[in-house]
């Protein structure tokens, strides 16, 4: 299914029915565009307004000691266990080369990537490095070395499999072979592609997204793609640095939460989710859904949509609900986001509720960022950095960066991630709106209830949602990189 940056099989999944305590899942997305220039500037300078107000200076101490059963995860007594069975051979000479474009944002390229580099090992073929999206949504002229550290990619993945930075001169003009490869595919599936190699050297596959089956693969190969993804994939030096001065610019004011705030227009747009917006604002983002052929789906009934779990929290209910599971006003949060819809009318909801919001455009100078503009997945490589190092990440929606990030604190020791039960949440508050229910002790608990097995513990991948058969279970099916459960994380004593 379509996503709204035109991405693969990373779509979202609309009127499904939800599991307990599982969301749905919907595609990730950065909003981009003049329409959107003004409301940008203006949560910008919203923003900026934090270091304006008299809250402490960088050298000054928390306010008070931080709640532990807020902030505290014990990692569960796992630990990452990526290391080769002892079946793990080293990677045969081989003459076959596989050439791929990846698709996608950031971390649809990103799992794209550590799949084709699990494909490679499967049929045993030399990996030239990717060529990246620059005609999706976001038009970003990055390179493989402008977004990622390509020498450590090569280096750390020698003994997995051979990856070259271009084919050979002598191969720079045969015919290839062009393969879509079928998605969520299994070992005996890419067993039968090896064929492709007979009558030509050189493969081309023109996607990588959600190419490799979840579940039933080798735990040698899914563990590859841990090694890949968590340890061989790293940002280049220049994002690196710059998400490591803004973590240190966070952590002078000591513990902070990530939020990831899916609140851009596109994204509105594509789920057709329109509460709490006006009228004119709702007749925007049905013309730009209607416009926009690669959305398949038109005609979107809001009131359902956010009934049934699958609208983004606004940013007024995120400020409810962060302060009804007990976080104090003083809280520092970084907000991990594109251009909120609306600008400063909706960002200063949730600000009147944590007035220490902030964002990389305020951490970093301007010419910090400079370096990056017009980037938009060297932009994203920033909070992503800064999500994974939080002291809490909380996404307001689903998405391939909530679910990569989600996945990647799983690896690191089950990180704190608490991920809000939209559809509960929306019952509570009408519920509020009705003023049958008021803020407080009461509405609290209630909340803080409903999600206490939500925040990040070990569990297995949720398997197809009821219901759904044949090769559409697989869509379904939580992703791996959401969570790498058993395969790449084992409990102490286990391995």
């Amino acid at each position: 299914m379509a996503n709204p940056r035109g991405g693969g099989g990373g779509g979202a999944r609309y009127h499904l029915p939800l599991r307990p305590r599982r969301l749905l899942r919907s595609p990730i997305s950065r909003c981009a565009g003049l329409l959107a220039a003004s409301a940008a500037l203006l949560l910008v300078l919203s923003l900026r307004q934090v270091h304006r107000v008299g809250l402490p200076p960088r050298d000054h101490p928390p306010a008070q000691e931080p709640n532990e059963q807020l902030w505290g995860s014990d990692g569960y007594g796992s630990h990452a266990c990526v290391t080769p069975t002892s079946r793990y051979m080293a990677p045969k000479g081989s003459e076959r080369y596989m050439t791929v474009r990846s698709n996608g944002g950031l971390n649809q390229m990103r799992t794209g990537i550590c799949d084709m580099v699990a494909v490679a090992r499967l049929v045993n073929a030399t990996l030239v490095i990717p060529q990246l999206d620059k005609r999706s949504f976001w038009q970003d002229t990055s390179t493989f070395k402008d977004i990622f550290n390509e020498p450590r990619f090569i280096k750390a993945l020698e003994g997995d499999v051979s990856i070259v930075n271009d084919l050979p001169q002598s191969l720079q003009s045969v015919p290839r072979a062009r393969k879509h490869f079928t998605s969520w595919s299994g070992a005996s599936y890419y067993e039968e592609v090896k064929q492709l190699w007979k009558d030509h050297k050189v493969v081309h596959i023109p996607k990588s997204d959600s190419r490799l089956a979840n579940n039933g693969l080798p735990i040698d190969i899914q563990r590859l793609r841990c090694r890949c993804l968590y340890q061989a994939l790293r940002f280049s030096d220049p994002i690196e640095n710059l998400g490591k001065k803004l973590l240190e610019r966070l952590r002078s004011r000591g513990k902070f939460i990530a939020l990831h705030l899916r609140y851009e227009k596109d994204m509105l747009a594509f789920t057709g989710c329109t509460y709490g917006l006006s009228e004119s604002e709702a007749d925007e983002l049905r013309i730009m859904r209607e416009k926009t052929s690669h959305w398949k789906l038109k005609d979107i009934n809001s009131t359902e949509q956010r009934s049934g779990g699958n609208c983004p929290l606004t940013p007024e209910e995120v400020g409810i609900f962060l302060r009804a599971m007990g976080y104090p006003e003083s809280t520092w949060i970084y907000l991990a986001a594109g251009e909120i819809y609306g600008g400063d009318k909706y960002i200063s909801k949730l600000r009147s509720y944590f007035p220490n919001l902030v964002s990389k455009e305020v951490l970093a100078t301007k010419e910090e960022l400079g370096k990056f503009n017009d980037h938009a997945s060297q932009v994203a490589a920033l909070d992503y950095i800064v999500s994974v190092e939080s002291d809490v990440f909380i996404p307001s929606h689903s998405g391939n960066m909530a679910r990569a990030v989600e996945g990647h604190r799983r690896f690191l020791g089950h990180r704190k991630t608490v991920t809000p039960d939209r559809r509960g949440l929306v019952e509570l508050f009408d519920l509020l709106q009705k003023g049958e229910l008021m803020e407080g002790p009461k509405f609290s608990s209630l909340v803080t209830e409903m999600h206490k097995n939500r925040q990040g513990a070990p569990r297995k991948r949720y398997g197809s949602l009821p219901g759904s058969k044949g090769r559409a279970r697989l869509r379904t099916e939580e992703s791996f990189y959401e969570n790498p459960f058993p395969e790449c994380i084992c409990l102490n004593g286990k391995h």
